[in-house]
Order: C-alpha cells, then sequence, then structure tokens
C-alpha cells in the first residue's frame, strides 16, 4: 500500500485505514475505488495514498511542533486518498484544507461506510429507475443520487438498476401517440424486468426512483399496486436530493366534495404541488361537474419533504375512493386532474384497487393546452 509518509506507518494500522475506507478516496465528493484499474488490467493493483492530516514533522502541511511526533502513527490522524486528492491537501491548496476540514471528511466519509456495511442483507432492495419526457426534458435520475438516497434504511441490492425509461421519444406529450407509446413501453418493460422476478421471488422489495408526466406515473403506481413491499422516493429541489427529511411541519390535506344534485362528470382533483381552480376542470368538463378534491393547504412544488406526508396523503386517497364510489355508484367513470408531487403521482396509482375502485380517466396539465385527456385505466 503506498504512503508518501516519512514515517514508517505500521503495516496493521495502514490495513486498519484501508478497511474503515472501503478501498476509496475519503475526500468530500470523490469516492474514487483506489484498488484495481480496468484500463491498465491491473484489478488487484493499490492506487492509494495515505496522508497525514497533521504532517508526521513539524514543516510538514498543518505541522505541529507538538503533535506531529504524537500522531505520526495514529489512525484517527490518516486518510485514505487519490493521487490528486493527495497532492491538493499537500501541496496546491494547503491553506483550503485545515485540520478541522480534514478530520470532518474522515469523519463523514468513515460514518458512511459504517451505516452501509452494517445494513443486515433482508434490508437489500432492488432500485426501479423510471423516467420519460416532461415537456420537452428527458427525466433521467443519476445512479449516484440513487444509491446516495437509500442508507440507513436500505441498500442497493445489486449494483444494476431496473431501468424502465425511454428515452429520446419522438412524439411529443400534446399528441395523443405519446401516450399510447409511453403507457405501452413501460407495461411491457415492467413485465419483463419487474413482474417476473417478483413472482419468483427474487425481488423481495423495492425503491422506486420516478420522473416523468403524471398520467404516467400514476400507471407506474398501478403496476406496482402491492406486489411487493416499495419505498416510492421523492426528489426534493432544495437541497437537491432524494433523501427524505426527518422534521419540518407536517402537511394539511383538505379534503372537499361537491354539492348534492351535480349532473355531470364525477372528478377527482388533486393538488398538491400547485393550486388548481375548479374552472379549469370545467373548462374541460362543464359547469354541471361533481368535483371532489384533495388539496394541499399551502400547495407548492417542494412541498413534500417527509415520509410520513406520503402516508398521510394515501390514507386521504384510500377513503376518498371510497367515499366517491358511495356516492356516485359502480359504473362511474372518474376524471382525475392531478397536480401532484411525483412519488404522490406514483401512490395514486399504487393505493387504486382494480376490483373495487372506479375507473380512471387521467389527464395531463399540458403547458400550451391546459388539461389534457391521456388514458383510462383499467
Amino acid at each position: 500500500m503506498a504512503s508518501v509518509s516519512k514515517s514508517s506507518i505500521p503495516q496493521k494500522v495502514q490495513s486498519a485505514l484501508w478497511a474503515r475506507a472501503a478501498g476509496r478516496c475519503q475526500y468530500r465528493g470523490c469516492n474514487t475505488d483506489l484498488v484495481g484499474d480496468l484500463v491498465a488490467g491491473r484489478q488487484d493493483g493499490i492506487f492509494g495514498f495515505i496522508a497525514h492530516i497533521v504532517a508526521d514533522v513539524e514543516g510538514g502541511p498543518r505541522g505541529d511542533p507538538i503533535r506531529s511526533t504524537q500522531l505520526a502513527r495514529s489512525l484517527e490522524n490518516l486518510m485514505l486518498m487519490c493521487a490528486r486528492h493527495h497532492k491538493l491537501i499537500d501541496l496546491d491548496a494547503v491553506a483550503d484544507h485545515p485540520e478541522s476540514v480534514l478530520l470532518t471528511m474522515k469523519a463523514e466519509h468513515e460514518g458512511r461506510i459504517a451505516i452501509v456495511a452494517g445494513i443486515d442483507e433482508d434490508r437489500a432492495s432492488h432500485v426501479i429507475r423510471f423516467g420519460a419526457s416532461i415537456c420537452d426534458n428527458e427525466a433521467l435520475v443519476s445512479t449516484q443520487a440513487i444509491f446516495s438516497a437509500m442508507p440507513p434504511d436500505r441498500h442497493p441490492a445489486s449494483g444494476q438498476r431496473l431501468d424502465l425509461e425511454m428515452v429520446g421519444c419522438a412524439f411529443r406529450d400534446n399528441e395523443p401517440a405519446y401516450w399510447t407509446v409511453q403507457r405501452e413501453n413501460l407495461r411491457r418493460q415492467f413485465e419483463a424486468k419487474v413482474r417476473g422476478r417478483v413472482e419468483r421471488q427474487e425481488i423481495r422489495h423495492l425503491s422506486v426512483f420516478a420522473l416523468a408526466p403524471q398520467p404516467l406515473l400514476i400507471e407506474l403506481g398501478r403496476l406496482l399496486c402491492d406486489i411487493v413491499p416499495a419505498v416510492v422516493h421523492q426528489r426534493h429541489r432544495e437541497p437537491a436530493s432524494w433523501r427524505w427529511a426527518s422534521d419540518g411541519p407536517p402537511i394539511t390535506f383538505q379534503v372537499t366534495e361537491p354539492d348534492i344534485g351535480l349532473s355531470g362528470s364525477v372528478a377527482l382533483k388533486l393538488g398538491v404541488s400547485a393550486t388548481v381552480t375548479d374552472a379549469r376542470l370545467q373548462a374541460v368538463l362543464g359547469d354541471e361537474a361533481a368535483i371532489w378534491s384533495l388539496c394541499a393547504d399551502q400547495p407548492h412544488n417542494d412541498v413534500l419533504r417527509r415520509a410520513d406526508d406520503q402516508a398521510a396523503f394515501r390514507r386521504e386517497l384510500r377513503r376518498l375512493y371510497d367515499r366517491i364510489k358511495a356516492r356516485h355508484g359502480e359504473g362511474t367513470l372518474l376524471h382525475v386532474f392531478p397536480a401532484l408531487p411525483a412519488s404522490l403521482a406514483v401512490e395514486v396509482g399504487r393505493v387504486w384497487m382494480p376490483k373495487s375502485d372506479l375507473s380512471l380517466r387521467l389527464y395531463d396539465n399540458n403547458r400550451s393546452h391546459g388539461f389534457i385527456r391521456t388514458f383510462d385505466i383499467p
């Protein structure tokens, strides 16, 4: 194992450092694997450097007349680095890397490794990544963002994702063909990559990361249903992350129901990420539409921060499905107008039960045309 130290670091200390670092650079944001190089054909090569936080000599980077000697061989004073970042902290930018900064980096990295390594096998989860173009933007979720959001509750069952994307679709989301093509692609990929493995008990838990137009997210939720336990993650805007917050004020959900006697179509307005007025639904369904609603008290596009709020939405929606059916009866078609965080759109489909709930007609809020009809469930 490589070291540029002037002092002789005992082998057991070096081994302990490599183990604590999991063979990766401990510089914040790097995490480069320092074992093996496939390009060079050196799968067993060691490419890491052991760096001192407090230099082992007084005149070195962050050196101290007393502590340099005391800490020269201390595991707590050593970091594993790639060549680039070792040079950065000891030569190119010493002033930007005081002892306190490096100690924090070391603690963060080793703490993260300890959490991941300590997760039991039964906490493994297979990752579903689903993306479809939203307006002119392709919706992709990076692997790094996914894997960093799962611990400490879950860890990836493998390094491979179950990708359900269809990128580069030639149709726009204001064209009827877009919905037909994207929905069929999603269903076929789900059958090929997910359902069979669940039935063979190869998959016992799913972690879902999805960004797509809301009708397609609802369809994904319908396919997931309750075939296997799942966590549906939410992308947060500020700060950018897929990790749930542990605190913060809860969302207050408001449920309203229509006046008795309205003779038009039955609609469900879901306004959590944005305000949706009844007038926008009436522009599609007419003034006699019977509009039910489940909305956040203060909707905005980054409102969903806590997993508890997701669970509360599921409970409210489940009760609302039942109430709508009881009021309007079997055979009613329920027109759904969603303005939701992505994970809640998935939950709309997961909560829906094919054998007992009303059929759904899904609408999408198109930037140029307002709410447009997409497809029906089932």
